[in-house]
């Protein structure tokens, strides 16, 4: 089994230390721990956390692999530092049934460059009307334990309670994606001054608003877990605070574009800034970063939607939703979080890598970067500065919205298991 020892990484940001990987385990942690036989990564300066989990990555296979493959998506996903991602269930044909599941599972299995836990739908198709075989893809070679309709609103109230019914059977988690969808008809971006000026059908924030009240009052209901996707806006966080009061098992991640980004950028008409759910306003971003850092908002999850340029660049009415997020995450949420004083590095560890893992139910990762973990990683250099360019990214596409904005933060090193999948910020 061969041996890597990392030297002088501060782990969550803490005094240097040594890290020992004996195969795919870490064997010790301290200083100067001797390199005997080993491969020696120096790491003076960087810090060192658990591997990165997404919970919320779209990777497109099957189906729609012009945009991204399970290859090229966890080829990305390695260079932004993640060990694992939990693919979306919004492909062709559905993930809906035991035998896509799989398919996508072993797709997983076989790049080699994280682990791929693939999320199932609630319904039929992503059509609303009936459940998914969601017994038989818990019970898969995938034990898929997160269920998604993402893309889609689960927005029939008994459907929903029966999914929640469902799942409480395995310990499964219902992740929804809160848009009333009579009230976002035709929406183009988020409703508000911005629309108003720019004369573009608005999306309010209650309709996001009102399916989360829903669905927190469903779970506690029949006592099952929900997850809210990409939460967008203050009156969310409201709702997710006030369950939480309740005992209520709610939990709810936040997207790096959101920490970030206002929908004063729609002004340019770049598609490159359509999302779904829209950008919001200053006083929204302002909510999410401190209900992430007060752990209302559990975790921070990409929603890496890739597409082919062509349904980017043309128009903004026909562009399709969504940008790229896997490579560019962890620098957001240093820039949003960790610069600002709002987070500190074991922080960043919690929201994007443990507590993804535990409402994922992903066993091995997430884990404390002690002796007997394993051996999942990541090495950050949080002094780099650099302008983005997606042209060099890993990812299939480009559709970044931070295309030459100056980030900070550069990963390195990802290893998972103990196998380094990325060096020198260079996949291996």
């Amino acid at each position: 089994m061969s041996k890597t020892l990392i030297r002088g990484a501060r782990i969550l940001g803490g005094q240097p230390q040594d890290v020992l990987i004996d195969g795919t385990s870490i064997a010790a942690v301290g200083t100067g721990l001797p390199a005997d036989g080993a491969t020696v990564v120096e790491a003076d300066g960087l810090i060192a956390l658990p591997g990165l989990v997404d919970l919320h990555t779209h990777l497109r296979e099957p189906g729609r692999e012009d945009a991204e493959t399970v290859l090229t998506g966890t080829r990305a996903a390695a260079r932004g530092g993640f060990t694992a991602v939990h693919a979306m269930a919004n492909t062709f044909p559905v993930a809906d049934t035991a035998g896509v599941v799989e398919q996508v599972w072993r797709l997983g299995r076989e790049s080699g460059y994280c682990d791929v836990q693939p999320v199932g739908a609630v319904t039929v198709g992503l059509e609303g009307r009936q459940l998914a075989e969601i017994g038989a893809m818990a019970e898969s070679a995938a034990a898929v334990r997160v269920f998604s309709d993402d893309g889609k609103c689960v927005d029939d109230a008994v459907i929903m309670r029966r999914a929640l019914e469902y799942v409480k059977a395995f310990d499964g988690v219902v992740a929804q994606h809160a848009q009333e969808p009579r009230l976002t008809e035709g929406a183009q971006m988020n409703e508000g001054t911005v629309s108003g000026e720019l004369g573009l059908t608005g999306w309010p924030a209650v309709a996001e608003e009102s399916i989360i009240a829903r669905d927190v009052l469903l779970a506690a209901h029949v006592g099952s877990r929900v997850h809210i996707c990409h939460l967008s806006t203050a009156g969310s966080v409201e709702i997710v605070r006030w369950a939480k009061s309740k005992g209520w098992n709610v939990t709810a991640e936040v997207t790096p574009h959101h920490l970030l980004l206002t929908d004063e950028l729609v002004r340019s008409y770049d598609p490159v800034y359509k999302v779904n759910p829209p950008l919001r306003t200053e006083a929204d971003v302002t909510a999410l970063r401190e209900a992430l850092a007060d752990g209302t908002i559990d975790i921070v999850a990409t929603d890496h939607a890739p597409h082919p340029h062509e349904d980017k660049d043309c128009e903004w009415a026909r562009a399709a939703m969504g940008m790229v997020g896997l490579e560019t995450a962890l620098s957001v949420v240093q820039h949003t979080m960790v610069d600002t004083g709002l987070l500190d590095w074991a922080g960043v560890a919690d929201r994007m890598s443990h507590r993804p893992a535990a409402i994922g139910r992903l066993a091995g990762h997430g884990r404390p970067v002690s002796a007997g973990e394993p051996a999942n990683l990541v090495l950050v250099d949080p002094d780099y500065r650099g302008t983005v360019d997606p042209a060099g990214f890993a990812s299939r596409s480009r559709n970044s919205p931070y295309a030459g904005r100056e980030l900070p933060g550069r990963v390195v090193a990802t290893f998972l298991r103990g196998k380094a999948t990325v060096l020198d910020g260079k996949l291996t």
